[in-house]
């Protein structure tokens, strides 16, 4: 549970510098507010999309140790 719990952890950090970088960007350059969240809504989805692999290994890891 540990490996699977760790890596969770790394998505969701992910996630909030992806939300984070996304409103600073939006809030410095109003003009481009809906291309800015567009772009940061893709970057949350590679997050996401990319942490799916060594989130599946940690969780056969996790399974053959208990």
């Amino acid at each position: 549970m540990a490996r699977t719990t760790v890596e969770l952890l790394y998505i969701a950090a992910g996630l909030v510098a992806a939300v984070a970088m996304t409103w600073a960007a939006a809030w410095a350059y109003p003009l481009g507010r809906d291309v800015i969240w567009w772009c940061g809504a893709g970057a949350m989805l590679a997050t996401v999309l990319m942490g799916i692999g060594p989130l599946r290994r940690a969780r056969t890891i996790d399974r053959k140790r208990a």
